[in-house]
């Protein structure tokens, strides 16, 4: 449980019934073969991964509050450097969240490396946005330039700390976004197709 309130989403009781062909069961417990890797996941050993992930990003994130209520606004850049962390870390702690409450969908489920490269791209995303001026208001820090200059400058350092990550785990981030880019091709190919199948049904009615 996270923050004493937040549930698992798939809690033992619903993964008893669930009729989900990828979902196992053996001595170690309900596991799945995870839909992006095809890769064997013990949902309780990934659940205390994100309990433990969430901890680390409670701890992290009041110790930067802490220092930025004491730190000058005429330190620049130190509170820039302080605003680029905590945007990392509170889109860790969002998806953390998200992951861990959603009992819909077992593509959430992942091996740990997955899923810091999830992260790895999400923070990579935001930061494009916040470049565009794309994001929403309450959501712009001070001095963006300097929190841009600051993301890049420390975005994987504070994934592997929060995630516990030896470096070498982003050198297989392509896996994900491989996947991503196969699934968008596939989709797009049956989109294609049904649009075809669709076009000489109505020149057959024609």
């Amino acid at each position: 449980m996270l923050d004493d309130k937040y549930q698992r989403g798939f809690s033992e009781q619903r993964l008893k019934s669930t009729m989900e062909p990828k979902v196992h069961h053996d001595s170690g417990g309900f596991y799945i073969n995870t839909f992006s890797e095809n890769v064997k996941v013990y949902f309780d050993d990934y659940y205390v991964f994100l309990e433990n992930v969430y901890d680390r990003c409670q701890r992290e994130l009041n110790e930067i509050n802490d220092k930025l209520d004491t730190i000058s606004e005429e330190y620049t850049e130190t509170r820039a450097c302080f605003q680029a962390k905590k945007i990392i870390v509170e889109l860790v702690l969002k998806t953390v969240r998200n992951f861990y409450v959603d009992g819909t969908n077992f593509g959430v489920i992942m091996t740990p490396w997955c899923l810091g490269t999830v992260l790895l791209e999400k923070v990579e995303i935001f930061r494009g946005r916040l470049s565009r001026g794309e994001v929403a208001e309450e959501e712009m820090p001070e001095y963006p330039y300097y929190v841009i200059r600051y993301i890049d400058e420390i975005y994987k350092k504070t994934l592997l700390d929060l995630f516990d990550f030896p470096p070498e785990a982003f050198k297989m981030r392509w896996q994900y976004s491989e996947l991503l880019k196969r699934y968008s091709k596939v989709l797009s190919n049956i989109t294609t197709s049904l649009n075809s199948v669709l076009m000489q049904i109505k020149n057959y009615g024609a």
